[in-house]
């Protein structure tokens, strides 16, 4: 991977972790507390450059990665714990990201 791949793979992950959070009991996790947004930057990151990142896909993405809840009792699709307003502010994020690549 180039230093231009990786300094926009970290702002992509820094955009997704500081904007997009789950939402649990109306609490608001933020995915860089939950240290997700690398894990998702590196999944989107490939599909934008392609130009293939397209909502189908955002949700995809999502419905493949799981959350651990209490120690692993219980795990969880990520798609299920972001509200849809925050995964259509994702997918802004990602239209915008990628206008700029």
């Amino acid at each position: 991977m180039s230093d231009l791949d990786t300094r926009n793979l970290e702002k992509l992950a820094s955009e997704i972790g500081e904007n997009i959070y789950i939402d649990i009991a109306k609490w608001h996790l933020y995915l860089s507390e939950a240290h997700l947004h690398t894990q998702l930057a590196e999944q989107f990151y490939p599909l934008l450059k392609q130009g293939e990142c397209t909502e189908i896909e955002v949700q995809h993405i999502l419905q493949k990665v799981y959350v651990n809840l209490g120690e692993g009792k219980q795990t969880i699709s990520l798609v299920n714990l972001i509200p849809n307003s925050v995964i259509q502010e994702l997918i802004k994020i990602l239209k915008d990201f990628q206008e700029d690549l």
